[in-house]
């Protein structure tokens, strides 16, 4: 039985519990994508605070494949630095650290770039229906080296690995997904479909090192929950050390789900993908999990190999305490107003609730 204050080895690096800061996007930098003071604040908060393991949110490898203009990058070394301070801040806390790495595609910012996609398509956007650019050969190698240079920039910067986001139609997600319908060697097969990625994660293995922690974000139900377990055994086999999952273009009503259980279907792919690749790579869930009870719940009975927190972590930076050492949290309210989108107002009443500036994000 694992606990949550039990250490687990990921890729070849030993993390300290079971406590993973899920990728929750702040919208908060320039359009230069350079790392602020505000985000250095925002992740040694939840570092000081116990989290054994943060992935920074999406952080773009291009400038036109962002999904926001307000989105931080790693397209240039210029950003470097800014990383490194933040890098630096979580280190000093015993925390693993990866940024997200992240292309657009179908969900490309139209302020920064045009929607591409694997196979031509119209797609909506914003309420309006707009044609998709079909990547071409070369440009598919080019964005797969954007990857790759964003995660040598990411090791520069002293991160202990990156996570490929590979879910909520961008791009990675796009060619495993049902819309892709290339006849090239990115379409048909699930390893065709698989390839973009597996590309990616090859590459980045070579250019950086066995040391270097490779982590997907990869969907479990897109188009099926079968289809998606190949597609991550391809990244696997690529040498991806360590799975997150969530949803992708997929709508997910299809998925039966026991709700008497203390997790909701999303959650449960991750126990599905969990049980699939047990004692091969560890894998995380994502989605729902706000309470300390559902973190036991999840690790004590041999669900899940560690557990991605997102609006607890948002509500109370010291949510983890609560969860290793049963300390008094504030809860969230589960009221959307950190919900995802650069026109949000990112206004928690948890932590308005607090009183203290230290909290506020």
């Amino acid at each position: 039985m694992s606990t949550a204050d039990t250490e687990i080895k990921i890729g070849k690096r030993i993390c300290k519990n079971r406590i993973t800061m899920a990728p929750t996007v702040k919208f908060n930098a320039g359009e230069d994508g350079i790392v602020t003071d505000f985000f250095v604040k925002h992740y040694e908060l939840r570092a000081k605070h116990g989290v054994g393991f943060i992935c920074v949110e999406a952080t773009a490898v291009a400038p036109e494949g962002r999904l926001a203009p307000s989105q931080i990058g790693l397209w240039n070394d210029e950003q470097i630095e800014g990383h490194r301070r933040l890098v630096d801040a979580c280190h000093a806390f015993g925390t693993i650290i990866v940024p997200q790495i992240h292309f657009g595609g179908l969900s490309t910012h139209p302020k920064c770039g045009r929607l591409t996609s694997p196979t031509s398509v119209k797609w909506n956007l914003f309420g309006n229906e707009v044609d998709a650019h079909e990547l071409t050969f070369a440009e598919i190698k080019e964005i797969e080296g954007r990857f790759i240079d964003a995660a040598v920039r990411a090791q520069k910067a002293g991160y202990d690995g990156v996570q490929l986001h590979g879910c909520h139609s961008y791009l990675i997600n796009d060619f495993a997904s049902a819309v892709n319908k290339r006849t090239d060697e990115y379409g048909g097969s699930t390893e065709n479909r698989a390839r973009f990625g597996c590309n990616i994660i090859s590459g980045i293995r070579k250019a950086c090192g066995d040391d270097f922690i490779i982590s997907v974000r990869t969907t479990g139900c897109d188009p099926t929950v079968e289809e998606s377990l190949g597609i991550a055994e391809c990244y696997v086999k690529a040498g991806c050390d360590y799975l997150q999952v969530s949803t992708g273009i997929q709508d997910i009503d299809f998925i039966e789900h026991d709700d008497s259980l203390p997790y909701n279907k999303i959650a449960a792919l991750g126990v599905k993908f969990h049980d699939h690749f047990k004692g091969i790579v560890p894998v995380s869930l994502v989605n729902g999990i706000r309470t300390p009870e559902q973190v036991h719940y999840v690790l004590e009975n041999d669900l899940i190999d560690t557990v991605d927190l997102a609006c607890g972590l948002l509500a109370d930076p010291a949510f983890s305490e609560a969860i290793l050492n049963g300390t008094p949290y504030e809860k969230c309210y589960s009221c959307k107003t950190c919900g995802w989108g650069p026109d949000h107002a990112h206004i928690c009443p948890a932590l308005a609730k607090r009183g203290d500036e230290e909290w506020v994000w």
